[in-house]
This record gives structure tokens, sequence and C-alpha cells, in this order.
């Protein structure tokens, strides 16, 4: 993610979710019980998400994948789920295996200080790799009760799915009874409205938000089909609660937030300065004579100092990291300040400009020269 540089119609929105705080501040901050903002920001969450028929609020993304986790097994009455190399669900124990992003970069193993009954029924696959999960399910019949996926993988850098790898998971978690739990922590509202499961035009059965619902606030949510959802309390069986879920100053935050990614031009205005970006900077490896690959959709982007193409962890770990570190810093010098991992997505903003992706690119050339 770049730093400085900030637009004057962002800083006006901005101002305008400044201003909506501050007046909701004056009612009180948090109550302990449900509020109308809840009402309000969940119609909107509901409206734009094909898959959120019901939704829950909670403090964060980490939050939604653990609620969403045991909301699956509660509904399946299994215990087994699926989740892929290299993809980071929040520091819940079951998933801190083979989890990326943070993990990776700092080569720390898998689930220090988790029990091993806790990710005893995790299993892994290489994102990407259909084959590994048809045969999954085949030694794990009838005990899978869902798969969960970046549908977009953002933790061990920015991968995108192939062509026919989401529609071919959503037709195995059919065949076999299984749910399928798009984590869109990352890709909610930042791929489209609808989040990345409206970009592909696949619907899962649940699906878990951060960050941007909440406006720069703590919050998360997870939602999904009616008929699982309503086996929470206190519709059903399955507790979970939070005294800060749905506080009134995030849900104004998320409120304001979600009317302005709503305007016209929004996501066509990101995929036009993203893909400037990522051009620009694979430009200037071509001239410098570095290994890199790279992409985007929409305000998502990633790089790899590797020849590529990067379909997995695996591929992503073929990467020369001393050679990002060495880029990271000197872009950083520059006034650029990129995620400092080579396993992070980076994102674009409406606070970007094309002045500014060209002051990145050019920040890019120098540094790129030199390393």
């Amino acid at each position: 993610m770049m730093m400085h540089y900030v637009n004057h119609g962002f800083a006006y929105i901005c101002m305008q979710v400044l201003a909506a705080l501050a007046e909701t501040m004056k009612k009180g901050t948090s109550f302990g019980a449900p509020c109308l903002l809840e009402n309000v920001l969940a119609e909107m969450i509901i409206s734009a998400v094909p898959s959120i028929e019901m939704v829950r609020f909670v403090n964060s993304g980490t939050e939604a994948c653990m609620g969403v986790l045991s909301l699956a097994r509660a509904f399946t009455g299994r215990e087994k789920i699926i989740k892929f190399e290299g993809c980071y669900h929040g520091h819940g124990d079951p998933f801190l295996v083979k989890a990326g992003s943070g993990v990776a970069t700092l080569g720390l193993p898998d689930s220090p200080g988790v029990p091993k009954a806790t990710t005893f029924e995790t299993l892994t696959a290489p994102y990407n790799d259909i084959a590994a999960v048809e045969s999954l399910f085949n030694s794990n019949k009838g005990e899978l009760a869902a798969i969960i996926l970046e549908p977009v993988v953002g933790n061990s850098g920015f991968i995108p799915p192939k062509s026919d790898f989401l529609e071919a998971i959503r037709r195995l978690t059919k065949e076999n009874g299984a749910l399928l739990i798009f984590d869109e922590v990352m890709t909610g509202f930042r791929l489209s409205y609808g989040g990345a499961q409206e970009y592909f035009g696949i619907t899962p059965d649940l699906t878990t938000l951060g960050k941007i619902i909440g406006g720069g606030l703590p919050v998360g949510a997870y939602g999904g089909r009616r008929e699982i959802m309503e086996m929470m309390a206190p519709a059903g069986p399955m507790y979970q609660a939070g005294t800060l879920s749905g506080n009134p100053l995030a849900m104004t935050a998320g409120i304001h937030t979600l009317k302005r990614l709503k305007e016209p031009g929004t996501y066509e205005y990101l995929d036009k300065i993203t893909g400037e970006l990522v051009q620009g900077v694979l430009d200037a490896r071509k001239k410098a004579g570095h290994a890199i690959c790279g992409g985007h959709i929409r305000g998502m982007f990633g790089f790899f100092f590797t020849e590529g193409p990067v379909h997995n962890f695996d591929d992503a770990k073929t990467s020369d990291t001393a050679k990002f570190a060495s880029f990271y810093r000197g872009m950083l010098e520059e006034g650029v300040y990129l995620a400092p991992s080579q396993f992070e997505a980076g994102f674009t903003s409406l606070a970007h400009s094309s002045e500014d992706i060209q002051k990145t690119i050019a920040a890019a050339e120098k540094v790129l020269s030199k390393i």
C-alpha cells in the first residue's frame, strides 16, 4: 500500500465519515445491545453480497472466521475442514496451519502454542489444485464440513484463481454435502460491490467480511443462507456473542464507506489506476532486468520477485525475498510505503490519483535500477 498522496475528493469523504462519527459519539460509543445502525448496515450488506441472506457482526476478520467455522460444523454435524496452503483466516487455532502472510514472512513453524488436537481436523491443499481437493474428499467421505478459502489469495501475495478453480470447488462441495466459505475479509467490497463472488459469478454458502465494512474501524461480519444462519442463537442452538459487536461507531463508518463505494465508476477507477501501477512496475523491471511477475484485479494487486507464473504458495516461495527486501527499503526511502512482505497483496484506494501512481512508478524505476 502506498502512503502520503491523498486527493481532495477522498479527503471530503473522510471528513463526512468523521463528522458522522462525531455525531454518533455524542449518543454513546457502545451499548452492549443491538442498535438501529446495525440494521442499516446489515441491509446494505445483504443487498450487495449474493450469498448473504442474514448477517452477524463481530469485531474482526479473525472473529468472523472463527464464528463461521463453528457455524459450518454445527450445520453439517461434521468437524473436518479444508483450507489452502498460504491462506490466512485469522489467528483462530484451527486456521494456524500453513497460514502464509506473517507466518511465512517471519519463518515461523506452523501453529506454535496451538494444541495438535485443535488442528487435527484441518486438512490442507495447494491453492488452484483441484485434484488435491478431490483426493481429500475421496479419503474423507462424509466427514468434511466445509472448504474455506480466499477467492483471491492475499496472504501469500496476490494469487488469482485459475479460470475453472472456483467453479470446481463449488461443484465438489455440493456433491459432497460440504459448505463453501469465501473469506472475503480482503476481497469483499474491493473487487466489486458484491465482492469476489459477484466478480467471478460463484456464490458460496457462507461469507466472512472485515476491514472495509467498518470504514477503518474494528469490525467483521459473517453471513450466508438463512437456513444456515438460523442455526445461531437466539434462533438456533449455536451460541456466539460479543459486547462490542455491531457498535454504533463501526456501523456509522461502514454505512458511509459503503455509500461511497456504491457510487458509479468506483471499481472502474480502481481497475484503471491499479492496472497503470502494475504495468508500470513490470515495464520498469524489464528495463532493469529483474525477474518479477505480477497482476491485479480492480483495487488488489501484487508482485513476486520470480519469473512465475505463481499459482500457489509453493510457487510464491520461489521468490527472491532478499531482493524484495531491498526493493521495499528503497521504495520506503522514496516515500512509498508497500506492505513489508513478499507474501502480502497490495491495495489501491480512491485516495490514489493517477499522479500518485506515476510517482510510484517513477520511484520503482529508480529503485529497481539500483538493486
